[in-house]
C-alpha cells in the first residue's frame, strides 16, 4: 500500500432525523456543550494523523447550512467534503464514499452521534487495516446479562436463551475498511436492494454487517467507554459529563 493509500479518509452519514432525541433539530445538529455533535464527530477524526480526509453526508437540502456549520467552528482549514446524504444511513455512506479519490485506499466510516471517540480508537481502527485486516470494528465487553427473547409488543417476552457474555462485544465507530472491500459489499447491498423478485434482504444496521453478510472477515480491536452513541437524552446528558471533566482536565 503506498503512501496515499495507507491515509485514511472517513465518512460521516450525518443526513437522519434521529427521532429518539426527541423534537427539535436533526440528531447530528444537536449540541452538546455549545457545540453540535457533528462538529465534535468531525473534530476527533480531524485530530487523528492517520485521518487525510472527513467527507459529511448531510442531509440533502442542508449542505451549504453543514459546510457554513463546520467552518463556523474553525474547521475550514481541514480538508473536510460535504455531499448530499440519502434517505438510509446505507445511501449516505455510498454516497460519501463516491467522494473520496480513488487513490485512497482506506476508509473509515463514523457515527455523528459518536462525538467523544477518543483518537486513539481512530488511530488503532486506521492501524489494523493499513496492517492488513479488511474490516475493523473498535467495541467493548458487555457490562450486563443479555437475554435473546421472542418480541412481543406490548406484553412480556418469553426469553429463548442467555448467550455467553464473554463472547459478546458492544461495537462502536469509526469502522475501518479497505476502499475495495468497503465499494463492494455496498455495491452487491444495492444490487438486493433492486432485486425484481422482492428477495432483497433488509439493510443492516452498520457497515462491517454488510461485509459479514458478503462472506468477508471482521476482526475486533479495543474501543472506549467515551465512545458511546447519543441516542437519548440521558445520553446527551452523560455526554455533557464527560465533556465537563474533559474540559477540566483541558483534555478537550
Amino acid at each position: 500500500m503506498n503512501a496515499t493509500a495507507a491515509v485514511a479518509a472517513a465518512v460521516v452519514p450525518a443526513a437522519g432525523r434521529g427521532e429518539r432525541l426527541g423534537p427539535g433539530a436533526p440528531k447530528a445538529l444537536r449540541e452538546l456543550g455549545g457545540v453540535p455533535l457533528l462538529v465534535h464527530a468531525v473534530r476527533a477524526l480531524t485530530r487523528s494523523r492517520a485521518v487525510g480526509l472527513v467527507v459529511v453526508a448531510a442531509p440533502a437540502d442542508g449542505v451549504a447550512g453543514v459546510v457554513a456549520l463546520l467552518d463556523s467552528h474553525g474547521l475550514e482549514g481541514k480538508d473536510i467534503r460535504v455531499v448530499a446524504g440519502g434517505a438510509t444511513r446505507q445511501e449516505s455512506v455510498r454516497l460519501g464514499l463516491a467522494a473520496i479519490p480513488a487513490e485512497v485506499g482506506i476508509v473509515l466510516v463514523h457515527d455523528a452521534a459518536r462525538p467523544l471517540v477518543p483518537v486513539e480508537v481512530v488511530d488503532a481502527v486506521a492501524s489494523a487495516v493499513r496492517a492488513g485486516a479488511e474490516a475493523v470494528v473498535p467495541a467493548v465487553p458487555l457490562a450486563d446479562t443479555v437475554k435473546r427473547v421472542e418480541p412481543v409488543p406490548g406484553g412480556p417476552e418469553p426469553v429463548l436463551d442467555t448467550p455467553d457474555r464473554a463472547t459478546l462485544r458492544a461495537v462502536q465507530t469509526p469502522q475501518g475498511f479497505r476502499r475495495e472491500t468497503l465499494a463492494g459489499v455496498h455495491a452487491k447491498a444495492l444490487a438486493e436492494e433492486g432485486a425484481a423478485d422482492g428477495t432483497g434482504l433488509p439493510p443492516v444496521t452498520d457497515d462491517a454487517g454488510l461485509v459479514e453478510r458478503f462472506g468477508g472477515r471482521v476482526v475486533v480491536v479495543p474501543g472506549h467507554e467515551e465512545a458511546f452513541k447519543v441516542t437519548r437524552p440521558l445520553d446527551l446528558v452523560l455526554a455533557e459529563a464527560v465533556l465537563a471533566r474533559r474540559r477540566a482536565a483541558d483534555a478537550y
